[in-house]
């Protein structure tokens, strides 16, 4: 029998399971979209070559737009400091890799720390923009010449005026820049004359109706029109409790039009949801949702489990759904290092999988992605890697399933990505004969 000590301690557990119970449990609302934008912290640049200058030229030409993406702003470029941290930019680094293409030219691949980048920018007063974005469903109706068209997912929308897949592209290029999950409508409804209509005179209505079996967290709805060489897009917003009155960017070219409209919805995000300066932390804090957990001894362990490891600093429960518990955990070090130290506990069994079963996001960057970096930082010779045919092009990843708003909120509050475990009480045993 246990004794009156342990008896105590399973009694406070007990209580405290019933207060989190009580205290964070919310009811069933309307789903929210909880996407995790992955490749935030990774970036291609050219270089000119492989030697010291060159290479040092390339980390601050890629910490710059890394700032650029997680502080959600590009004036955090001209902040006291700024000039300071490219310099060293090496500093931040976890890795990299120098790429050689067909015809000679060279990529520099690197890979950022986020912790490291967190808090380079907290040093200079800039914001923090975290990992857990909205998702923007654009629809985007464009008039040339005297033909209205609807830009679709797979650009076929605007095949008859001949500009097939260059606004889908543009677009793609621009949000995969900003590390802004954009996605288009499928193309099923470029010949929808009367939703075309509604989205040119900003109409939400029937829009919002033809939204409702594509994952969105905002809806933007974008007319954009000629006059001479000058482009024009105006928009607006519903969801997400932004500013729901028209604005409008130019631009000389269809590519610098997507460009300016979505540097403008990153800023627009960026105020909504990065975090202050101030408040970023010295120690980063990470959500961990666990499911499968049933029990007080289920929640105890798992804990016990997590505050072992020798990232972790801190663990405690912050929400709890059903069966799904969601533990806030201080961590020392980087992310990456703290999942691999979970990874080693076979009690924790990753769900990212399950995120393949959902609808990915149709907007996609034709652009080759960041290569994995072998070489690392402060190598003399680095590694010269022939480029390869690149995989399908996606910076964005979907969360394993749907949150409720309450949940999307925080997300997307939190500096750091979601992580999603499903708990499994008895550890699996591997050994040379199988399980």
């Amino acid at each position: 029998m246990p004794v009156p000590d342990q008896n105590r301690a399973l009694k406070s557990l007990s209580a405290l399971w019933l207060a989190i119970i009580c205290a964070l449990m919310v009811a069933v609302s309307t789903p929210a979209t909880a996407v995790t934008v992955s490749g935030l912290y990774t970036v291609e640049v050219p270089v000119t070559g492989s030697g010291p200058d060159a290479l040092a030229q390339g980390y601050a030409d890629g910490l710059a737009r890394v700032f650029v993406r997680i502080s959600g702003t590009r004036e955090v470029l001209a902040l006291d400091g700024a000039k300071a941290l490219m310099a060293d930019a090496e500093s931040l680094l976890l890795s990299y890799q120098v790429l050689r293409g067909e015809n000679g030219d060279s990529r520099l691949s690197m890979a950022f720390g986020a912790v490291g980048v967190n808090r380079a920018l907290a040093s200079i007063g800039a914001p923090v923009w975290g990992a857990n974005r909205p998702l923007t469903l654009a629809w985007v109706a464009v008039e040339d010449r005297g033909v209205r068209k609807l830009v679709t997912g797979t650009g076929e929308g605007l095949a008859d005026t001949g500009d097939s897949g260059i606004w889908t592209s543009a677009f793609a290029r621009a949000a995969q820049e900003r590390g802004l999950p954009v996605t288009l409508p499928p193309a099923g409804f470029s010949d929808n004359r009367e939703l075309l209509s509604d989205i040119w005179g900003q109409f939400t209505g029937r829009v919002r109706t033809a939204s409702e079996g594509v994952e969105h967290d905002v809806l933007a709805l974008v007319r954009v029109s000629r006059s001479g060489s000058q482009w024009r897009a105006g928009w607006v917003f519903e969801g997400a409790k932004l500013n729901s009155s028209e604005e409008a960017v130019s631009a000389d070219t269809r590519e610098a039009l997507a460009e300016a409209l979505v540097n403008r919805w990153a800023e627009l995000y960026a105020s909504r949801y990065a975090v202050a300066a101030g408040e970023v932390g010295d120690l980063p804090q990470v959500d961990i949702v666990l499911r499968g957990v049933t029990s007080v001894t289920d929640y105890g362990k798992a804990t016990q489990v997590l505050e072992g490891l020798t990232p972790v600093v801190s663990a405690g429960a912050s929400r709890v759904k059903g069966e799904q518990l969601t533990l806030r955990v201080a961590f020392s070090g980087e992310l990456d290092q703290l999942r691999e130290y979970i990874a080693l506990d076979s009690r924790f069994v990753p769900v990212d999988g399950e995120a393949q079963d959902m609808p990915q996001p149709r907007l996609t960057s034709p652009e080759a992605p960041a290569k994995p970096a072998q070489t690392q930082p402060g190598q003399n010779s680095p590694e010269v890697a022939p480029e390869t045919a690149p995989a399908e092009p996606s910076m964005f990843t979907y969360q394993p399933s749907p949150a409720d708003e309450e949940e999307a909120e925080q997300a997307f509050e939190s500096l750091y990505q979601v992580l999603y475990y499903r708990w499994q009480p008895v550890p699996v045993i591997v050994n040379d004969g199988g399980q």
